[in-house]
């Protein structure tokens, strides 16, 4: 219905939706896409086609912002321009680390799809590759339509197969350009990078030459097959000032050792992309046991001394922005372009953190906890005094604000992504957590189980939730002990997923960024038996597995299977 405007004012229609239309039963295959029902490339290069958006996530937001843009154009006036941005944020978010095109209202199954995630069905690691969730399933790797819920692609994988790199919810996110795949037994070792859409390359097969020279395939991120052995005499290294007792318990230092080679080939060729070596630095020698770093170690590989004392021994792990090496006198990061940083660290003494779109962070843990932030390229950006923290959710494209954790100082400081300080204000409580950047508000956690907002400017509080319900008088919890282990965010509400330590399933709290207002609740209880997490919409109990964002959609993603929230 149109309201007659004053002269000289615009048009302004009053745009009323049927809900009971635009909402997705619990359990239906609705699709969640934003723009779903278009086909065509996106500005990905990636073809998309999907059902009716009305039952997606944002549905009753995108739906009015459409139609409102619609009428922008019919009537060449500014009627819809709250609309359009509304648009706009929503496509915004599809994009951004945690971000969810609406968690505006309470979350429904809107799909489910059943079947085993990871290669054993014990693990819940997975990857966003493009706009799709992929994981290993049952001898294939799966490519899931976070809309709908079906399978985009798979491809059809060999023996003992992993792929990777994979996480559950890291602060930079499982996205990933390409996912590398080795499979096959040990003497018939090869390789298969999947791309966007699930372009395969040819298999390659590995080279058991390459293996000797430079140890073992392991995968590695940017397409690449990664490498690591130690180098250099054995004669280096130096136990002398090392005692073992007959149990195997040993103290003292390990003053020399073999440095560590870390080459990246590419994955489809084998050409070497990149070889970087990590100096040994002394060591304790709890840091040079048989156990320590033993992911990429191997028996055959160890040197052993005293029972339980390996100072050839190392482990390493990749993740999509980078490789982490520890070990006897080996502990450094390296970026996916073979940047070493960390190597000034005495081992077991700090660590090499990604900071997302801001780079990476080195940390020294020394009596005051400090790190040297340094960009993607691995340039050094500048000092943070505390632990650094970035948000696990941004509403913004770009590296964002890093947050410095001092819990000996009890400061909590703020630093630009350039280095540069913003604001010191006095730390509340320990454990802080940096959950999500909205706006102008920084939403934090305390250690006493609150929810914070704080200006992104000046650090000073807007809001302060701590879980209290206002009908009992701000005398008992939504959630009881949970702590909030992950967010989202639509740019204006931030959605939190608490854990208890009684078990059960996870809480769900959404809030509005600006005030702190609880916009809705799940608290999360011990479902009753039997237990089905995707049998049916549980939602009311929470949720059983970890939440992950693909393409602006909410996944829930448990051993048994993944189901579409929106």
């Amino acid at each position: 219905m149109a309201r007659d405007p004053e002269e000289g004012d615009a048009f302004v229609f009053d745009l009323v939706e049927d809900d009971a239309a635009g909402a997705a039963p619990a359990g239906s295959t609705a699709g969640s896409a934003a723009g779903a029902g278009d086909a065509g490339d996106d500005s990905d290069g990636l073809a998309r086609a999907g059902p009716s958006a009305a039952g997606s996530p944002g549905r009753k937001r995108r739906a009015t912002a459409q139609a409102a843009a619609v009428l922008a154009v019919v009537l060449g006036t500014g009627v819809a321009v709250e609309g359009i941005r509304d648009h706009e944020r929503i496509e915004r978010m599809r994009e951004l680390p945690g971000g969810v095109a609406d968690v505006s209202s309470p979350l429904t199954e809107t799909w489910a799809w059943h079947g085993t995630v990871g290669p054993d069905g014990s693990t819940t690691d997975v990857a966003v590759l493009g706009d799709v969730l992929a994981f290993v399933s049952d001898g294939e790797l799966v490519g899931l339509d976070p809309a709908t819920g079906e399978e985009a692609w798979t491809v059809a994988l060999g023996a003992d197969a992993e792929c990777g790199p994979t996480a559950w919810s890291p602060p930079s996110g499982p996205a990933t350009s390409s996912l590398v795949c080795l499979q096959g037994a040990s003497a018939d070792r090869e390789v298969v990078v999947v791309g966007p859409q699930g372009a395969a390359s040819a298999p390659r097969t590995l080279d058991d030459a390459a293996a000797r020279r430079h140890g073992p395939p392991r995968i590695g991120p940017a397409a690449t097959v990664l490498r690591a052995k130690r180098v250099g005499p054995l004669s280096a290294i130096d136990v002398a000032g090392v005692r073992c007792t007959d149990g195997g318990e040993c103290r003292g230092t390990v003053e020399a050792g073999r440095d560590l080679v870390l080459r990246a080939e590419d994955a489809a060729t084998g050409v070497e992309r990149w070889a970087v070596t990590v100096p040994f630095r002394a060591a304790d020698a709890t840091q040079c046991t048989r156990t320590f770093g033993g992911s990429w170690g191997s028996s055959a590989t160890r040197l052993v001394f005293s029972g339980e004392l390996a100072p050839d021994a190392f482990g390493g792990w990749a993740t999509p922005d980078r490789i982490d090496l520890n070990g006897c006198g080996i502990q450094a990061g390296v970026t996916p372009d073979g940047v070493v940083l960390g190597t000034e660290l005495e081992p077991g003494r700090g660590g090499v953190v990604g900071l997302g779109a801001t780079g990476y962070a080195v940390t020294r843990f020394d009596g005051v906890v400090r790190a040297t932030v340094h960009a993607v390229d691995g340039a050094v950006v500048g000092d943070v005094t505390g632990y650094p923290l970035v948000p696990r959710a941004v509403d913004e494209a770009g590296p964002t604000m890093v947050l410095g954790v001092d819990e000996v100082g009890r400061r909590l400081r703020a630093y630009g992504p350039d280095g540069t300080a913003r604001w010191d204000i006095p730390l509340q409580s320990g454990g802080q957590d940096f959950l999500a950047q909205v706006g102008e508000v920084a939403v934090v956690t305390t250690g006493a189980g609150g929810v914070r907002g704080l200006d992104r400017g000046t650090g000073a509080e807007k809001w302060d939730w701590n879980g209290s319900d206002p009908a009992s008088g701000g005398g008992s919890g939504y959630f009881g002990t949970a702590y909030v282990v992950q967010a989202f965010t639509d740019g204006e509400s931030v959605l939190l997923r608490t854990e208890s330590d009684t078990g059960g399933t996870h809480g769900l709290v959404a809030l509005d960024a600006a005030s702190g207002a609880v916009v809705w609740d799940r608290p999360g209880g011990r479902p009753v038996p039997p237990f089905d997490p995707l049998g049916g919409d549980v939602l009311g109990q929470g949720v059983v597995g970890d939440l992950v964002a693909v393409d602006g959609h909410l996944l829930e993603v448990t051993p048994r299977g993944v189901r579409g929230l929106g």
